[in-house]
């Protein structure tokens, strides 16, 4: 029963992007299309470790107190609770293809400054429904911290790889275009 949940929301998923933005994206050019459609099979694999199930939990988020965010950064490093280390560096590995990807979006780049923005406020954004659809879990500032940190290092190693990056983008947008005959002499 578990896994027919965990369906359900891969389905709406793919339903939300075939009526909504396969044709959208498809306009904007085959290398705006393609890196979309990577980072929207990311976000949903990332909904998939951190929110999942959603819709079958729908009809029991008011059925279990609310939970409270953790404030205290790192609290589990400095008490030594738990597997801290493992976590720390799943959770900044986590948002790494975000940082990546989310540059190549768009024609013009996005600053590091929004990718911080945005990472913070994805991170966020997870950090306050997770408790909502579960009270198995707690949110946490750290989780937040380590997230961000994820995706400006995947800003970064974007910006190290930009010019392979904007050559293959290249190459994606023009691919299947008629190279003009060269003139014989």
């Amino acid at each position: 029963m578990t896994i027919v949940k965990y369906l359900i929301d891969f389905a709406v998923l793919l339903l939300l992007y075939i009526f909504v933005f396969y044709k959208k994206w498809k306009k904007r050019g085959k290398d705006i299309f393609l890196v979309r459609t990577v980072l929207y099979a990311y976000i949903a694999i990332l909904i998939y470790f951190t929110l999942m199930p959603i819709i079958a939990s729908l009809p029991f988020v008011f059925n279990h107190p609310p939970t409270t965010m953790n404030l205290v950064p790192f609290v589990d490093l400095i008490e030594g609770r738990g597997d801290y280390i493992r976590q720390i560096v799943l959770n900044i590995l986590l948002t790494v293809p975000f940082g990546f990807l989310l540059p190549m979006t768009r024609r013009r780049s996005y600053t590091s400054t929004e990718v911080l923005l945005f990472t913070f406020l994805l991170s966020l954004a997870i950090e306050f429904i997770q408790p909502i659809l579960s009270d198995t879990r707690t949110p946490d500032i750290t989780d937040v911290i380590t997230n961000t940190i994820g995706g400006i290092l995947g800003y970064e190693v974007f910006v190290l790889s930009n010019k392979q990056t904007s050559n293959l983008m290249r190459k994606i947008r023009h691919s299947g275009e008629k190279q003009p005959e060269k003139e014989q002499s």
